[in-house]
């Protein structure tokens, strides 16, 4: 339930609620940019004056006592630069997704917001009646705003501020400093992983698509789903691209999440999403109290892919783990009892390899037998000989090995197509799609295979734009 829901309208009041919202007087321009290397964002205004006020906005994350301190907090530090800034402070926070205005309490220092199920504080240093009213002001030197659970904050706000700023920005770059990135396009590289990082829900080790919903995937397009949870696809992708750059701790943090996912279940189905706490449902609904991105909904809750079968989340799920037995940088490797419970994985994925599913499309209402999902199965079972082999159980090498052969066999005769010259989506079909450049990626096939080389010009001829 988002505080601040502004992005998506709310249907009562489209201009101004469920925002924090710092506005200067006769704005003439805006520029924003992180801290370098941090996850701290910087905005910068300049009104038609000349006047210029910087905003730094950051969420707190350091070590403390031993322990990552990451509480559920936003700071902001109002600087101005230049001139006489007039600016206005607006912190309309609403609950029931945008339903309910919460109610504001005035303190000496602060202000309470209350719902029926939470409660804020905003500390500050700023006038309490300028922001309580909402009233223009000139800011004649730093503020600081501190919003977050409804306690006390005893030391000063101005030092809060600052020892937070510089405890978090200290912590990104160490975290940035450790990963392997090569020269080329470092700024990209470590500007994605952060992103990546912030995706993830360290508690229990979840991996968000997104921290968003209902954003349209077109504009008017009524695609516009709840991203706000774990697909073991995307989090495999996740992990994979920080494990390269030697970030693995993500990794282990999923490999936890994945045996309390594998615990929920006698029967070993993965389903391909997940709440980023496992076990909460996910039931979709449409919530009528915001509008959608400009106005463009339905706004949704919850995701009916929970629902669907997606068998390519076992091979996700085994790719993700497998580092955990060969890589020698990690304080706790893959060990025999890991290796059975994913054995149990294993099983499904070669029982599941060719039957109908809704492919990593989440195709709703179309069921077939994707080559991507069947692949993924053959990767399931590939890295299970591998781990096997490592682990010296040459009984299991042989039997896992067995599976993958007899899966890839029949990829190779149902899923590739000699008059196009080129793997198809599913097994006995026309189409392409661009999946199947993940073949390469998993060691279904080599990048120098005439196969794959005739699967990239399809899809370049049919898919590519622009």
């Amino acid at each position: 339930d988002p505080i601040f829901c502004s992005l998506l309208e709310v249907a009562d009041d489209p201009g101004g609620a469920g925002l924090f919202d710092i506005e200067l007087t006769n704005l003439e321009s805006a520029k924003q940019e992180y801290v370098r290397n941090t996850a701290i964002l910087v905005t910068t205004l300049t009104d038609d004056a000349g006047a210029t006020v910087q905003i730094t906005d950051l969420a707190p994350r350091f070590k403390h006592y031993g322990r990552l301190f990451r509480p559920t907090i936003l700071v902001r530090r109002v600087v101005p630069l230049a001139g006489s800034p007039r600016l206005r402070i607006r912190v309309r926070p609403r609950s029931d997704y945008g339903a309910t205005p919460m109610t504001q309490i005035h303190g000496s220092n602060h202000i309470r917001y209350t719902s029926s199920t939470l409660a804020l504080r905003l500390t500050t240093d700023a006038p309490i009646s300028y922001l309580a009213e909402e009233v223009p002001f000139v800011l004649e030197g730093p503020i600081n705003l501190i919003l977050g659970p409804d306690e006390r904050i005893t030391a000063p706000i101005a030092a809060t501020t600052r020892e937070y700023f510089e405890l978090t920005r200290d912590y990104w770059f160490e975290w940035t400093r450790y990963l392997s990135v090569p020269f080329e396009w470092q700024d990209a590289v470590i500007r994605a992983a952060i992103v990546l990082k912030l995706c993830s829900f360290e508690e229990t080790g979840a991996i968000v698509a997104s921290p968003t919903t209902s954003i349209p995937e077109a504009p008017n397009s009524g695609r516009t789903w709840d991203y706000r949870y774990c697909w073991l696809r995307d989090a495999y992708f996740v992990v994979q691209a920080l494990n390269q750059l030697g970030a693995t701790l993500t990794m282990e943090d999923f490999l936890h999440y994945i045996i309390n996912i594998a615990a929920l279940g006698k029967d070993r189905r993965l389903r391909p999403v997940y709440a980023i706490v496992p076990g909460i449902p996910l039931p979709e609904r449409e919530i009528g109290s915001l509008l959608g991105y400009r106005g463009m909904g339905p706004v949704r809750v919850g995701n009916l892919a929970e629902r669907q079968v997606q068998n390519d989340t076992y091979g996700s799920v085994i790719l993700a783990a497998a580092q955990m037995f060969f890589d020698r940088r990690l304080p706790r490797m893959g060990d025999g009892a890991m290796f059975a419970r994913l054995e149990e994985l294993g099983q499904q994925a070669a029982v599941l390899a060719f039957e109908p599913d809704a492919s990593l499309w989440e195709f709703r209402g179309r069921m077939r037998v994707h080559t991507f999902s069947s692949a993924m199965c053959w990767a399931a079972c590939d890295r299970l000989a591998k781990i096997a082999g490592i682990l010296g159980l040459s009984e299991r090498v042989s039997h896992w090995r067995t599976e993958a052969n007899r899966i890839r066999a029949t990829i190779l005769d149902k899923a590739w197509d000699s008059e196009q010259n080129t793997f198809v989506e599913s097994l006995g079909g026309k189409d392409v799609d661009a999946s199947l450049l993940l073949l390469q990626e998993i060691g279904f096939v080599a990048a120098s295979d005439p196969r794959f080389l005739g699967t990239i010009a399809a899809v370049e001829k049919r898919l590519r734009n622009g």
